[in-house]
Formats: structure tokens, sequence, C-alpha cells
């Protein structure tokens, strides 16, 4: 069995205040990329699960996502879980909790409560399970499906990835930024009412921010550096990932967004659809 999963692209992120867990509310839209982490699976040679990911060293969240579904009982044959990256890591991307969301999907309908569990296992986890445009609240559990918008491309940059998200958290503590819950329910409004008709989010550029930014460029300067290079290449909208380094440009079309990849002459630039999952 092949499986696709998807990386994922935070159209927005507003950041809240910290809670008591020590995560962060949070405002954001979701939407999935056509880039994505191929999956193969099949019968194990041995008595036990195997995950591999060549290149990503350690145990991953795949790993642990069949390992909470064994402790859940779930009685399917032992498997060996291929994992192709396609997906760079630690990009802002949510490689890993896709890789992790497809993993929870082969249980769907055998395991109770797939939602709960991809939420014990990280905040991008819930909003992969069925890929597509999303309202994502709390610490990212609270996850609300819409329309899928008309489609658009991307040309992402992701300098190389390696940008911790706990790192770029953390200097947003230092930083001091946080909004208050009211006025994230006022942005979780603005936002319904703009995408829920499945309008492209290139209809709603002032909506599209990211308050890590900030964060993530006092870590990695560079990312300035490739948002300007994508706004000079003709972007409508320029902004980082989720927590980053990936700097994201939006166009109306794939050709639009592959003449700008071309105008950039980056090795690390990636065209692809956005808004629905491949």
């Amino acid at each position: 069995m092949l499986v696709h999963a998807p990386a994922k692209l935070n159209l927005c992120l507003y950041l809240g205040e910290r809670r008591g867990d020590g995560l962060h509310e949070l405002c954001s839209l979701f939407e999935p990329l056509a880039l994505a982490d191929l999956i193969e699976v099949s019968p194990a040679g041995g008595p036990g699960d195997e995950v591999i990911c060549p290149g990503v060293e350690g145990e991953n969240l795949a790993a642990r996502a069949l390992a909470a579904l064994r402790r859940r009982g779930w009685e399917r044959e032992p498997l060996r879980v291929e994992i192709e990256k396609r997906v760079p890591v630690a990009a802002g991307l949510g490689g890993g909790s896709g890789d992790a969301a497809a993993v929870l999907r082969l249980a769907a309908g055998e395991v109770a409560d797939l939602q709960g569990l991809a939420a014990e296992l990280g905040a991008d986890v819930p909003s992969q399970l069925r890929p597509g445009l999303a309202l994502v609240r709390g610490a990212g559990e609270r996850v609300e499906p819409l329309p899928q918008p008309t489609a658009h491309a991307a040309v992402l940059l992701p300098d190389g990835g390696g940008l911790r998200t706990a790192d770029v958290f953390a200097e947003a503590d230092r930083l001091g930024l946080g909004r208050d819950g009211g006025e994230l329910e006022g942005l979780a409004a603005r936002l319904r009412a703009a995408a829920g008709a499945g309008a492209s989010p290139l209809a709603y550029p002032e909506l599209l921010v990211n308050d890590l930014e900030a964060p993530a460029r006092s870590l990695r300067p560079a990312i300035g550096d490739a948002l300007d290079e994508l706004r000079e290449a003709g972007a409508p909208v320029a902004l980082l990932s989720g927590s980053g380094p990936t700097a994201v440009g939006l166009f109306a079309d794939l050709a639009a967004a592959s003449a700008a990849a071309a105008a950039i002459d980056r090795d690390d630039a990636i065209v692809c659809a956005a808004g629905s999952a491949p």
C-alpha cells in the first residue's frame, strides 16, 4: 500500500498567550500542499513493526504513532512502514506530523478517538488526519474543516530546514509576543468568513500574517532575504510557514509560481500546487 503524507502550509498563524501546560493558544489556517512524503506499507519481515525513514536519524513521529496504535489494541499484522522523505525536515511544513497522521489513518474505523491520539502525538498531527483547508485553534487540537479553496500555487524556499519549533516559541516568549483570547476569537471569525466560501487565500491577503516571523527571523536572519526574493519575483503574498524557516510565496497558478522560481534561481526552490492533498 502506498500512502501520501502531504506537507501543510500555515496560511496565517496568530500567536496567543502561553497556557498552563506550556503550550500556546493559536489561531491558524492550515492547508495541504501537493508536496508529500511517500509512505510504503507492507507486511513486516519479522514479529514486530518496522519504521524506516532513510536520512532521518532516531525515532520519528510515525514510529510513535504506530506504537500508540498498538497500545490502543490495534491488532493488524506487524507492518513495515518505509518513508520516502520529500518534505524538508524541520522546515515548518509539518512533515513529521503528516507522516504520523498517515500512519494513524491506517487504523481508521478500527481504533477509537484517533483525533485524541493525534493530539497526544503533536500539535500539528490532528489537522493532518484529514488533510484539507482548516481553521485550527487551541494548541492545534481544535480543527474546523473549511471548503476547499480555489486552486492556487506556492513557491517554497526551505533554507535547509533545521529550525527547531521549540526555539522559535521560546524566542517569541522572550520578545513578549502573544495576543489575548478575545483578539484570537475575533480573528477566527474573520478567517472563517473570508475562507468559508472557498475563496483563494489571495483574496484575503490582509489576514495572512504569521506572528512567529519576527522570532524566526531573529534566529535565522536569512528568512527575511528569502521573503524579499519572493516579493521581488512577483509573489502577491510572501510569508513564513509555521515556525520556519521555509519562506512561501503564493501565486494564482503553477505557471506563475514556476516563472517566479526560475527568476529567483535557487537550488532549494520547490514549486507545488496548494489547497488540496495529492
